[in-house]
């Protein structure tokens, strides 16, 4: 054991004689379903909790999310600040509870919470390191609401403070250091995904097909994305259109939370569409793994600000070919070989590579699948992913006691 663990104990718990208890507080802005929210939960799920003494705090309220870590047996705090907007009475609540806690470390998810961390840590004893984690791309800053334009530029300026900087993807971290980002801290962790839980189907592989009324043989294309303009449902349901023109057999189903016919956008895209009795809108549902296992192509669509999508692991993970735009490192999760990369905003195009995968026959398009689920498992697991995050921590603990 080194020095500083025996030195520091007061301030890191000590389990036995050799083990070192770190406490994390991960800062995150809300807790409903979303990329970032579950790569969290999966996180806090396989992490070695006879290391680590995780708690989670939400700048909103705990939703569906937070209900599952609470589950997991890890305390969950709502500030319940509206939109993500902090409040002094929130600050003060923060302060007071990180000042009980006494975490050795603040970990923030996306720009607001990494800020908030960065602040709430002056008033916390010892003042513990302070890592932040991006989790989308950044093509254009005018894309983002106005708040959060302006937390993106404080964060600029703030960021050499965070004693890291973790990205979900490549192309995030060079976009965010081209705006002025802290290059010294970088760190890139990949999405990690549970191969056990999003495999290929074995059992029951038409009952999507039943809940639909369709045949058994019935090709589906399906897209698994929260309702927001950056993940561009309009394109697909034009490639819909275009595909529909050209076979008609094919069906598409739409999978994500506010992805229903009460989003009037989203209705007034279905409604009007030629394909519409071919276009299915499942809303958000909890039997995600079921539902890809079941389809035979996934798409992201994207037009903007992915980093790592979770969707396309999780489609890869259960050997399904997908046809992803070329945002974020979609092209490069995607590999060479397991499918097709087509350009944002070009329903044409992803028309054309949806249509390339159809037309293969049905051994072509397993060996595709295969191929992709390989290469999550050499390279996404969530086993691996989870590793990486834990020798992170365990280091920055252990620089920051030996400079105390």
């Amino acid at each position: 054991m080194h020095a500083y663990q025996y030195e520091f104990s007061y301030h890191l718990k000590r389990i036995g004689s050799n083990v070192i208890l770190i406490k994390i507080v991960h800062i995150i802005t809300g807790l409903t379903t979303g990329g970032a929210e579950m790569m969290l939960y999966k996180l806090l799920s396989s992490m070695d909790r006879k290391r680590f003494d995780c708690v989670v705090v939400s700048m909103m309220d705990k939703g569906e999310v937070g209900s599952r870590i609470e589950a997991l047996g890890i305390p969950v705090y709502a500030l319940r600040m509206k939109g993500g907007r902090p409040t002094i009475s929130a600050m003060i609540r923060l302060i007071r509870l990180l000042r009980t806690l006494k975490p050795n470390l603040l970990q923030g998810w996306m720009y607001h919470a990494n800020l908030l961390a960065l602040i709430a840590k002056i008033f916390v004893t010892r003042h513990p390191p302070v890592l932040w984690n991006i989790r989308q791309s950044l093509y254009r800053l005018q894309d983002e609401k106005r708040l959060t334009q302006l937390v993106i530029r404080i964060g600029r300026v703030l960021s050499p403070k965070a004693c890291r900087i973790i990205y979900n993807s490549r192309i995030s971290a060079l976009q965010h250091e081209a705006l002025g980002y802290c290059k010294d801290t970088r760190i890139l962790l990949s999405n990690g995904f549970d191969i056990k839980r999003f495999s290929p189907a074995i059992d029951e592989p038409y009952l999507l097909r039943q809940e639909l009324g369709l045949d058994e043989n019935t090709i589906i294309v399906g897209v698994f994305a929260r309702y927001h303009p950056m993940k561009d449902h309009k394109s697909f349901i034009q490639a819909a259109n275009i595909i529909f023109s050209q076979n008609s057999k094919i069906h598409f189903i739409l999978v994500g939370r506010n992805v229903c016919s009460s989003n009037s956008v989203i209705h007034e895209l279905v409604s009007t569409a030629d394909a519409k009795d071919n276009l299915h809108l499942l809303g958000e549902r909890a039997d995600i793994p079921e539902l890809m296992k079941s389809i035979d192509i996934a798409v992201t669509s994207s037009a903007w600000g992915e980093g790592f999508p979770n969707a396309l692991g999780e489609a890869m993970a259960c050997a399904i070919p997908c046809v992803v735009t070329d945002v974020g490192d979609s092209a490069w999760i995607l590999g060479s070989n397991h499918g097709e990369v087509v350009p944002p905003k070009d329903p044409q195009a992803l028309a054309k590579g949806i249509l390339k995968l159809i037309n293969m026959d049905q051994q072509a398009r397993q060996a595709l699948g295969d191929s992709a689920r390989q290469r999550v498992v050499d390279n996404f697991s969530l086993e691996k992913i989870t590793v990486q995050y834990e020798d992170l921590y365990e280091n920055v603990s252990a620089e920051y006691c030996s400079r105390c």
